[in-house]
């Protein structure tokens, strides 16, 4: 069996190996304000451990290696897939050695490249029940803050979702990843974490789904007619993040857990651990909480007219 570690590889190897590779065939490109940015290339980097960052500049994906397999988190947009899948390969892996791919929400940000991802890997997907039924059938279910939006929201389906539910833990060799049912930016969000060690270090890393309330014209948290408030469980979902074990964080918008200033201080302290910050989850809490509030706030300034 191959030991799953970081290789360095020789042009030659390189060549090799690309040789050999079967083709990622990646799904048509998404569109949208905001999609060039997110997907701009971005370097891989090793977060602490058996954790790599893989993914694009606008979008988490994030790798965990253990002795008898791959881990990914997240497959970005579908033009994302390719990337993700070179930044695998520039680390020494391969993308067919992934055994699961875990989603943190079934958006087409996050879950776009993921049908690609699973053809290349033949890895099982992974999601809630709800995140399972969007990714199967391609677009966010009825309840979700954002189907308003309508069928812009849509993105390549994958078929045979493995269900997770909350607490569930997923192994593979000798790692085990947690997941943690966290709704509220949409019905099937979930949270996942894992213990990462160099040596005798072991940390917990958080991969750490949006807590953000975005939402389609007309979408109340705090509910109406055709839909019940979700903002109870949305906060408690901000609260399960803010008391999860947290060393390392890393946010499905690597925005939201400063991974830009963190990367400059890994270039000022080589070996330092930079992306190390206890305090990361709650602080990444706090802000969604402060922006739930403001919702809610104008939310009350507007009720939600009579059936």
């Amino acid at each position: 069996m191959r030991a799953f570690g970081v290789v360095l590889v020789s042009s030659w190897a390189a060549l090799a190996l690309a040789q050999e590779r079967p083709a990622l065939l990646a799904d048509p490109a998404k569109k949208c304000d905001s999609c060039d940015e997110w997907n701009a290339p971005q370097e891989p980097f090793r977060l602490f451990g058996n954790t790599y960052y893989v993914g694009v500049h606008g979008l988490s994906s994030v790798l965990i290696a253990s002795d008898k397999g791959l881990v990914l988190l997240d497959g970005g947009l579908p033009q994302s897939a390719p990337l993700i899948d070179a930044s695998i390969r520039k680390l020494g892996f391969r993308t067919e050695d992934v055994r699961f791919i875990l989603n943190s929400h079934a958006h087409f940000d996050h879950a776009g490249g993921i049908a690609a991802l699973a053809r290349a890997s033949k890895a099982t997907v992974v999601a809630s029940a709800s995140g399972a039924q969007a990714i199967e059938s391609g677009l966010p279910p009825v309840d979700d803050p954002q189907h308003g939006f309508g069928p812009g929201g849509a993105f390549p389906s994958a078929k045979g979702v493995r269900v997770v539910s909350d607490g569930e833990v997923l192994r593979v060799g000798d790692l085990s990843v947690t997941a943690h049912l966290t709704p509220g930016h949409t019905p099937g969000s979930t949270t996942w974490t894992w213990r990462s060690c160099e040596g005798s270090r072991c940390l917990d890393v958080v991969y750490a789904d949006s807590l953000n309330p975005v939402f389609a014209p007309g979408f109340r948290f705090t509910g109406d007619a055709t839909h019940p408030s979700i903002e109870a469980s949305f906060r408690r979902s901000i609260a399960t993040v803010a008391a999860l074990p947290c060393d390392v964080m890393v946010a499905v918008h690597p925005g939201y857990s400063g991974i830009e200033q963190k990367l400059r201080r890994l270039k000022e302290q080589p070996g330092s651990a930079a992306f190390v910050d206890p305090g990361a989850c709650r602080a990444y809490a706090a802000d969604a909480r402060k922006r739930l509030d403001e919702r809610v706030a104008d939310e009350a300034k507007s009720p939600a007219p009579a059936q």
